[in-house]
């Protein structure tokens, strides 16, 4: 009996043991639901942002502005288009995006009063988006190919995954850590670490909210530990899949924009 015992006891330890190591969670297909989750709900999308910065002192600035989105298809590649209605001396300037998987996104910014159509380079791609603590990166989210992927936690609520860039060169970050929640694969904090791997900015989910069966953040916030102060973005009359027409994201809209962002 003692050998059946431990015989059954081994068998019993080996299936539990298999079984956890097929149900471990893929790091990849993690990554791949989160950038999902967070840029890609519906096949297009259109809301209205309302931008409150703060900087260290306490001061706050605001923005408000319409942006909308294009997919080519779930994970593939997306254009963006960020219309800026308030203040008055930023009205009508546009940010463009064309997002690939594949290289460098394209960035194109229309100044009004200039009358002058300006491309960002890759290389500016992090630095702050219309002097608020947002970086250009963050609108259209970064690539999940320009970073390596560990997972450090598989908690009850979050998966905890570090993130290194794979061209340590072209950020100022050394790794970052984002918290993904279980349920709906949102990323709801990021917080990244500078070249002594000490946390600099974080940026996270506030709030969430069903929209058209799609969990969406309404409102996010990220805070710069180095130079102090941080930014707070609202979203609201938030919809998907509005049929957007191609046309919208090229360069002859930045002078001329669209309908779409007066609605």
């Amino acid at each position: 009996m003692k050998k059946t015992f431990s015989a059954l006891s081994l068998a019993t330890l080996f299936l539990t043991t298999a079984t956890c190591v097929l149900a471990a969670p893929n790091v990849e297909e993690i990554v791949n639901k989160a950038n999902n989750a967070a840029y890609y709900a519906g096949k297009d999308g259109k809301a209205l942002v309302d931008m409150t910065i703060t900087d260290s002192q306490g001061r706050t600035r605001n923005r408000e502005f319409v942006i909308l989105r294009r997919d080519d298809k779930d994970g593939g590649n997306q254009e963006f288009y960020v219309f800026f209605r308030k203040p008055s001396d930023i009205r009508k300037t546009v940010f463009l995006v064309h997002k690939y998987t594949d290289k460098d996104d394209d960035r194109w910014m229309y100044l009004p009063d200039l009358d002058l159509v300006k491309r960002i380079a890759a290389s500016d791609k992090r630095t702050s988006f219309m002097g608020s603590h947002f970086f250009y990166e963050d609108v259209s989210g970064r690539g999940i190919n320009e970073d390596k992927h560990e997972l450090l936690e598989d908690g009850d609520k979050f998966y905890v995954l570090k993130n290194t860039p794979k061209d340590p060169v072209s950020v100022e970050f050394s790794f970052y850590r984002v918290w993904i929640d279980k349920k709906t694969f949102l990323p709801m904090k990021a917080e990244y670490a500078n070249k002594a791997d000490k946390p600099y900015r974080v940026v996270e989910a506030l709030a969430v909210e069903d929209i058209q069966g799609h969990p969406t953040v309404t409102k996010s916030r990220v805070q710069d530990f180095t130079s102090g102060g941080e930014t707070v973005s609202e979203f609201s009359n938030i919809s998907y899949d509005l049929g957007l027409d191609a046309s919208i994201f090229s360069e002859r809209y930045l002078r001329k924009p669209p309908k779409e962002v007066y609605r």
